[in-house]
């Protein structure tokens, strides 16, 4: 039984029958394309077969035939590879040339063919440089590298999407290709081509078929939508690096076998494993490949990143979702995302004199503040530099004196530090983590981080002025209705005076009487609504006196005796003043330990303790009530408008951190939920003797 007469019988009618397949979907240029190189295949394959039933070697018909069904092929995927979106003309005209130097080789091996068959030519035929370049097996393993490189590309260029359509195309001519390349290098390095692999080179083509048919059946017209990427660029180059240098070394491999003596076939096995070792070597040196990746960069592209792709993929990170806490951490993704980092963390103004961590995503240890008028804003501003913080760590003289704050460089994994600047305006910094992919910090790192942060920037303002548009139009709608109610309370006051006028002349009619009851009764109702409405914000006159802070906690503990739940007064200083409003102060106080008793269970624990932490006098109300979670304080808290209760309007809190920042304190809040919550108010102090003790409310009292 003759096996290649069957192998190449099998891959011919195979190769018919995909070629009745395209002739059934015939329509675009492709698709012609496609079928002239399936009918080319399909009469190789036959006149191999042919071949092997006479007997005879590889014909030159044959050998032809092989060549023109190469160049179909190639040209075929090369026509795929040239189907960019928006591609430039030039690069148009670079694979047009291509495609055309690649054909002129292939005619330039059927010449070499025709001209070895009629024996003509001799003299041209034999130079050396020909020879190399035109010889048989040289010449078929430098048709399968390209077609590899080819098929290469046109996976890896198309997207990801759209890889279903293409893929068993790939691999079915990458295995046909793959398969070319193993037979001719062998025969390269034997002189002669192997029957047996060329037997089984004809059911490898067969067997290659329906992958292809699969691809063709999907994508009937082969639209496909391909972007050629930098990446695309590098492995393209190492592919064709590594065929070059395989060909080389098989080469000399050669000319070691045929030269050296009776060590030949020693030496050719260890000189081949030697070179198949540094190959190795060199495809896994994570050294050699970013200088190779520098090299390729710096002389064959303009600039490292495809700016077009990465704005693009910045733009849509940044804009996708809800605004508010999604906007701060899809604006760190997105600069993070630029140099291939999985982590950073935001700093904004949210309070008063100093920058505050909003947001961290996946970078630990990242919690600090920074004061507004401090050395590391000043220098921001000034600069506008991206401080890359490894540099600062080996070399800080870079910096011209600055001195990072500890908590900065107490973060393991932060690399870069970029402003966040609005006209130049600094509203914060983004510390990012180390990047994933190694990515050298450079010039155009630099700038690409700097403008990606200010886009940032631009979007986390206009997010900060929608919130604050929106609460001035809350408070608006609260003034507008302020004004509403003051109308109602000057008629009432017109009927109250109109009733004392009367009643000195009228007190002793019945009917005035009941009038002035049912006018009183009606007055006292529609002022009840009224005092629904205002809930304890209107307006009052700011006096600033002396306030001693001890007798005043005493004076809001005691008034609180219609509930259940007692809570205990403790001082560490009995004697310590501020200067504040008296009523305001009080109203502040009171209505945290009132939110705090409405929290509590009666069998809960309320304490209000008084110290003094430097020049700052302290007031800690502790409860062991529901608490709160970090994002109910972060995003809800201090909202003004924003409440939890049915009746509440929701600015008891925000009026009580309003006036503490005015006093210039501030309000932490500690809290978990189920377990409880400390509400720590800092007030500056006046210079006041400190008295230590530990009191209690009925020791005061």
């Amino acid at each position: 039984m003759n096996a290649t007469l069957i192998s190449y019988g099998f891959a011919s009618v195979a190769f018919v029958a995909l070629s009745a397949m395209a002739v059934s979907r015939r329509g675009a240029n492709r698709t012609g394309m496609f079928m002239a190189a399936s009918l080319v295949s399909a009469l190789w394959a036959g006149l191999a077969a042919l071949d092997a039933y006479h007997g005879q070697h590889i014909s030159s018909l044959t050998a032809i035939t092989e060549l023109l069904r190469d160049a179909a092929w190639l040209y075929f995927l090369l026509d795929l590879v040239s189907q960019r979106q928006g591609m430039q003309s030039k690069t148009m005209s670079i694979l047009r040339v291509a495609g055309y130097v690649m054909l002129a080789y292939c005619t330039l091996l059927i010449v070499r063919i025709v001209a070895d068959s009629l024996s003509i030519f001799p003299d041209l035929v034999g130079l050396p440089v020909l020879d190399t370049l035109l010889g048989g097996a040289v010449s078929r393993v430098i048709l399968a590298v390209l077609g590899m490189a080819l098929v290469e590309q046109l996976f890896r260029s198309t997207r990801s999407e759209d890889r279903w359509g293409i893929k068993y195309l790939c691999f079915g001519l990458g295995g046909m290709l793959v398969y070319d390349f193993y037979l001719y290098s062998d025969a390269m390095l034997f002189q002669h081509i192997d029957a047996e692999i060329w037997a089984g080179r004809g059911i490898v083509n067969a067997l290659s078929v329906p992958l292809i048919a699969i691809s063709a059946k999907r994508n009937p017209n082969w639209d496909l939508r391909v972007t050629v990427s930098r990446r695309l660029f590098f492995h393209t180059a190492a592919l064709l690096g590594a065929g070059v240098y395989l060909l080389i070394m098989a080469g000399a491999g050669y000319y070691i076998r045929t030269f050296g003596g009776e060590w030949s076939s020693i030496l050719q096995a260890a000189f081949l494993f030697g070179a198949f070792v540094i190959l190795l070597s060199i495809l896994f040196s994570g050294t050699l490949r970013a200088r190779v990746r520098v090299f390729m960069s710096k002389h064959f592209f303009s600039y490292t990143y495809d700016y077009r792709d990465e704005w693009l993929n910045f733009t849509r990170i940044l804009s996708q979702g809800d605004p508010g806490e999604q906007l701060c951490t899809r604006a760190i993704q997105a600069v993070a995302g630029l140099v291939e980092s999985q982590s950073g963390a935001l700093w904004l103004t949210r309070e008063p004199h100093r920058f505050t961590r909003i947001v961290s995503w996946n970078l630990h240890h990242a919690d600090g503040e920074e004061p507004v008028d401090g050395a590391l804003a000043e220098f921001l501003t000034q600069r506008e530099w991206v401080i890359n913080l490894d540099e600062y760590r080996s070399q800080p003289e870079l910096y011209e004196g600055l001195q990072l704050p500890a908590w900065i460089n107490a973060i393991p994994d932060a690399w870069l530090l970029a402003p966040l600047l609005v006209r130049d305006k600094l509203i914060g910094f983004m510390i990012i983590g180390h990047s994933l992919g190694k990515i050298p910090f450079n010039w155009e790192v630099s700038d690409l981080v700097k403008t990606a942060a200010r886009q940032a920037a631009a979007n986390l303002a206009q997010m900060e002025a929608a919130e604050a548009l929106t609460v001035a139009r809350q408070f608006e709608s609260f003034n507008r209705m302020a004004a509403f109610v003051v109308h109602d309370l000057k008629n009432l006051i017109a009927q109250q005076s109109l009733l004392v006028s009367n009643a000195g002349k009228y007190r002793h009619n019945p009917e005035f009487v009941d009038d002035m009851i049912s006018t009183v009764e009606s007055s006292v109702t529609r002022m009840d609504r009224l005092l629904q409405q205002l809930k304890g914000s209107q307006p009052v006159a700011l006096i600033d006196q002396k306030i001693e802070l001890g007798r005043l906690l005493a004076e809001i503990i005691g008034e609180k005796h219609v509930y259940r739940l007692k809570p205990v007064l403790q001082m560490e200083a009995a004697s310590i003043e501020v200067n504040a409003d008296h009523e305001r102060l009080k109203r502040v106080l009171g209505h945290i330990l009132q939110n705090a008793l409405e929290a509590t269970p009666y069998d809960g624990h309320i304490e209000v303790q008084l110290s003094r932490q430097d020049d700052d006098a302290v007031i800690d109300i502790t409860d062991t009530g529901c608490g709160m979670d970090d994002t109910f304080i972060r995003e809800r808290l201090f909202r003004p408008f924003d409440s939890t209760k049915g009746s509440g309007m929701g600015i008891g809190a925000y009026e009580c951190r309003e006036y503490i920042l005015e006093l210039g304190g501030r309000i932490d809040v500690t809290s978990k939920p189920g377990q409880g919550t400390t509400f720590s108010i800092h007030i500056p102090a006046e210079n006041t003797r400190r008295e230590t003790g530990n009191l209690t409310q009925g020791e005061i009292a």
